[in-house]
């Protein structure tokens, strides 16, 4: 089958190395596109998670496919987040195709784009980062409870349902986190003259045209790959959201080049070399 030709792709908060993570979905996404560029915007690998030792052979083909995208051409930005920070050092450097920063600017036909993952706006994860870890693994043992339920739902033909969603909604101070991380990302773009925002960090996908007295811009997030299964499409100078759960292709099998490399041959192919990433334009100050 055919793969669909996009401009843009955004990803974020997939959380490689834990139970919530949807590995299978993703790559299943992956294969049925050919993106010109792919931002990877933070918490992609849940280094957070790792004392566990919990990391399957199919979150390991994730990568393998991010790296084999950029061996054939397609420009991948890794922006880090707050569960990939030990990537922080990296920031500024390149390996082959792929670079490491911690926020981008692009120009889109004309209108300016801020992408940043987010997290610099959590009071949780500035000031009391070891409740914030405390409170994550708290959320994965809900979404591997949350799997279970699924899986037993699915057998009784009933449809799946999400815990950790039903949970948000009804907490009113998730919700006012929620309301006033969206509100302070969007005057901020307005503030510095963007025309687009792009974030991740609150896995709540969302596109919303925002004004206020001193202009307006468009806020986007790109969800998550763990409750939502989300991205964001940026093609023929128009956004969407795309949601695994409305797609109605067929899955694609893994490229058999990509299934056929070890680790080791991936980074030999990439040819790698650390060097400053390529200028899109003047990064902004946060």
């Amino acid at each position: 089958m055919k793969k669909r030709q996009i401009d843009l792709v955004v990803i974020s908060d997939i959380h490689l190395g834990t139970f919530g993570c949807h590995a299978d979905e993703l790559l299943a996404y992956l294969n049925s596109i050919n993106p010109k560029k792919l931002v990877l915007n933070g918490d992609i690998i849940d280094m957070w998670q790792f004392g566990k030792k919990y990391f399957p052979p199919t979150h390991l083909k994730v990568l393998r496919k991010i790296m084999g995208m950029a061996i054939n051409g397609t420009e991948v930005v890794y922006i880090v987040g707050n569960h990939d920070e030990k990537l922080r050092p990296f920031c500024g450097t390149s390996l082959g195709n792929i670079h490491f920063t911690d926020k981008l600017t692009l120009d889109l036909n004309g209108k300016k784009a801020w992408f940043f993952h987010g997290d610099v706006f959590d009071i949780s994860i500035q000031n009391t980062k070891w409740v914030a870890k405390l409170g994550r693994h708290g959320y994965h043992l809900l979404m591997l409870f949350n799997r279970t339920v699924n899986w037993i739902l699915g057998k009784l033909g009933r449809e799946k349902y999400s815990l950790s969603k039903k949970l948000k909604k009804s907490v009113k101070g998730a919700v006012h986190f929620i309301q006033n991380f969206e509100r302070t990302v969007q005057e901020l773009g307005i503030a510095y003259n963007y025309d687009y925002v792009i974030c991740g960090h609150i896995h709540q996908p969302k596109k919303e045209v925002f004004e206020n007295e001193h202009g307006k811009c468009t806020y986007l997030n790109s969800g998550d790959w763990v409750e939502n299964l989300t991205a964001l499409e940026y093609t023929f100078k128009r956004w969407k959201i795309y949601r695994y759960s409305a797609d109605k292709l067929s899955p694609f099998f893994a490229d058999e080049e990509i299934k056929s490399m070890d680790i080791h041959e991936l980074l030999q192919a990439t040819s790698i070399t650390v060097k400053p990433p390529k200028k899109t334009s003047k990064k902004a100050k946060i």
